[in-house]
Parts: structure tokens; C-alpha cells; sequence
């Protein structure tokens, strides 16, 4: 089973580098999608890695905005048209880590062909309660100009609020990573292509990385093959709006987890717990 790793990378090459060679292997190839903000001579060593390419079509992501959707999405596109041998696509980003020996991954991926490992929430849970505003305001993202914010607080106030145009909406703080098979992949690009209304509607939500391809995926008739557990560590314990930078204290927990990938890392901060993860991984 071919696995394409998707990684949405934006610094850290040294880290970048150390992902990337944990994640050879002969039936995997890594696709690096590099912000366009970042400098690419600083990545452009990784090229001469094995089973490496960087995305030719480079996003400027912003944090919440449509952009780190469209980022994955049209990353994506190019994978697929570059070879039709890809059964797996595995979205990750340059801070993530295999937590399992690279056999037991694509062992289980292998257990599972044609499944997609999502993680997400119905409308009308608690996380949806508390952040439907995400997909019902408008924000404006993907702009930057002197007085955004008071722009975005009148819009809101004197238009009524949208309706997402989804049968319904899943979704979730857990939502922004995760593991596709090539149908699914496929449904999302085609899906999109063919409802531009769902394209510039998403433009102008927050956070749409969480739950527009979720959305369109279970709402699909492809919904019974997604799996909701994205196989991947999060710690949200923290209360923030990131998940908390995982260290070599973590290591116990990491080692019982049954996920196959955590996240976020930062060898500047932590190397260590990196090297406790590759020996036991060996």
C-alpha cells in the first residue's frame, strides 16, 4: 500500500529533516507543502532525500484562515495526479512525530484499506455550541489592512448570519490533521471543483482546516468508510488555542498510546523526547 505523508511545513528544517528521515520507508513518499512565507533555501537540502518533493504550488497560510485549507487540499490535487499508486494520504505537519515503529503504521493502514481516520464532532455538541460562530460570522482572515476587526464586528452586526451550505456540519478541535484514503481525497477536491458557492463561503469562516472537508466528507456517500479517530497524541490540556509543546515527560504517555502520530514537538525546546520516541520506535 502506497502512503503519500502530506507535510505542511513553515520552519524548523532541521526538525523538518529529522520527520522526514523518520518516516522513510520503501511504500511512503513525503510531499512538503512550504509556506511561501518561508525561506526555501533554507529547506532546499531536503530535496536530495530520498522519496522527498517539495509542492510546487506554494500557499501563504495564515493561522485560521481558508488558506491552510486550500493548502492541504490542492497539495493534495498534486499528489494524486502525480501517480495513481497513492492509496494513503497522511496529513501531518512539520511539528509531528511517529510515535509507532513505521511497521505497526503501515500494518494498520494496510488492516484498513479504504478507510479514513478523521476526527470530528456532530452540530449540536459542545464543541459546536461553543464555536458555530466559525462557521455562521464572517471573518475576514485572509485580509490585512488598518481596521480589520472593526470591519468583521460590523458585518457581523448588520447581516444576518450565514448558513453553512452542508447538511450538516462535523468538526473539532482534534479536526485539522488526519489520514485519507484516495476516494475520500478525490470526493473532497471534485466535491469542491463542483460547488463554488462552498468554496467562497468557506473563504470567509475561521478555522475551516477543523471541519470543511469533514463536512463535506461525511455528508457524502463515502461517510460509512471514515473512521472518527484521527490516530493522532494532542494535548489540549493547556486551555490555549494550541496544543501544548510536548516534552520528554511525556514520554510515558506517548509509549501507551495506541495513536499511530503526536503532535506538536519543538527539538529547540525538547530534543530528547525525540530521541526517547526514535529508540523506541527501532
Amino acid at each position: 500500500m502506497k502512503v503519500a505523508h502530506l507535510i505542511l511545513a513553515h520552519k524548523a528544517p532541521t526538525q523538518l529533516e529529522r520527520l522526514v528521515r523518520a518516516l522513510a520507508h520503501p511504500q511512503a513518499d513525503c510531499f512538503i507543502h512550504l509556506d511561501r512565507k518561508a525561506d526555501s533555501q533554507a529547506f532546499a537540502a531536503l530535496a536530495s532525500l530520498p522519496g522527498v518533493r517539495f509542492i510546487s504550488h506554494r500557499f501563504d497560510v495564515r493561522w485560521g484562515g481558508y488558506s491552510l485549507t486550500q493548502a492541504a487540499l490542492e497539495s493534495m490535487r498534486e499528489i494524486l495526479q502525480a501517480s495513481a499508486d497513492y492509496e494513503v494520504i497522511n496529513l501531518i505537519s512539520g511539528e509531528d512525530y511517529p510515535i509507532k515503529p513505521l511497521a505497526a503504521i503501515h500494518d494498520f493502514w494496510a488492516q484498513h484499506p479504504g478507510n479514513s481516520f478523521l476526527e470530528y464532532e456532530p452540530a449540536g455538541s459542545a464543541w459546536w455550541q461553543a464555536n458555530m460562530r466559525r462557521a455562521t460570522q464572517y471573518y475576514l482572515t485572509e485580509l490585512s489592512f488598518p481596521g480589520q476587526h472593526v470591519v468583521e464586528r460590523l458585518l457581523n452586526r448588520l447581516l444576518p448570519r450565514r448558513r453553512p451550505p452542508l447538511p450538516q456540519l462535523y468538526g473539532g478541535n482534534m479536526g485539522g490533521w488526519y489520514t485519507l484514503s484516495r476516494a475520500c481525497a478525490e470526493y473532497a477536491i471534485t466535491y469542491l471543483d463542483a460547488h463554488p458557492r462552498l468554496r467562497r463561503y468557506a473563504r470567509f469562516t475561521w478555522g475551516s482546516d477543523e471541519f470543511l472537508i469533514h463536512s463535506i466528507l461525511l455528508n457524502s456517500p463515502l461517510a460509512a468508510t471514515i473512521v472518527n479517530n484521527n490516530m493522532r497524541y494532542i494535548d489540549w490540556s493547556g486551555g490555549g488555542s494550541s496544543p501544548r509543546v510536548l516534552t520528554q515527560a511525556d514520554l510515558p504517555a506517548l509509549r501507551a498510546s495506541p495513536r499511530l502520530f503526536a503532535r506538536k514537538f519543538d527539538s529547540q525546546r525538547d530534543a530528547v523526547v525525540l530521541d526517547g520516541l526514535d529508540q523506541t520506535n527501532r
